[in-house]
């Protein structure tokens, strides 16, 4: 739906302020949910983000020991929150076009290919990530996807 004269409709227009809060708000509930979730099973709540820290700081902080480090944690949060918002970034052209139900649809699914490219693709760079294929990287993946979704659609609107 364009006007030769307003350019793409409003429904259409990607609202980036809205994208860039989407992406910080998603990706501060996944962490949470993977710390959270991992912490469920026994696990420490530190190995995630030593794993995403690792990608920079390299192999050396990676569990054991998982426990807290802030300057591992800055990493991995800084690394997180970027990749976070540059994915919500890129998933706000699908949404901006979706209503808001089809957009949190669309943005679970976008979580589970975020999840098969961590996971699959990128342990070619990253083999440390082969250890975290379960279920609460999908879940986390996936709830990812659609807290991004629903967030950019309301704070679009």
């Amino acid at each position: 739906m364009t006007d030769s004269t307003t350019g793409p409709s409003a429904a259409m227009r990607v609202n980036w302020k809205a994208a860039t809060w989407a992406g910080l708000i998603a990706g501060a509930v996944f962490m949470m949910m993977e710390m959270g979730l991992v912490a469920a099973t026994g696990q420490s709540p530190w190995g995630p983000p030593r794993m995403i820290a690792a990608i920079a700081m390299g192999r050396d902080v990676l569990p054991p020991p998982a426990t807290f480090d802030a300057a591992v944690l800055m990493v991995a949060m800084a690394i997180h929150m970027a990749v976070s918002v540059l994915l919500a970034l890129v998933f706000a052209f699908l949404a901006a076009r979706l209503g808001l139900v089809m957009a949190v649809v669309a943005g679970a699914v976008f979580g589970l290919l975020i999840y098969l490219v961590n996971f699959y693709g990128m342990t070619a760079f990253f083999p440390w990530f082969a250890m975290a294929r379960n279920a609460i990287s999908i879940v986390s993946h996936v709830a990812f996807g659609a807290v991004l979704a629903l967030s950019y659609k309301l704070i679009a609107r």
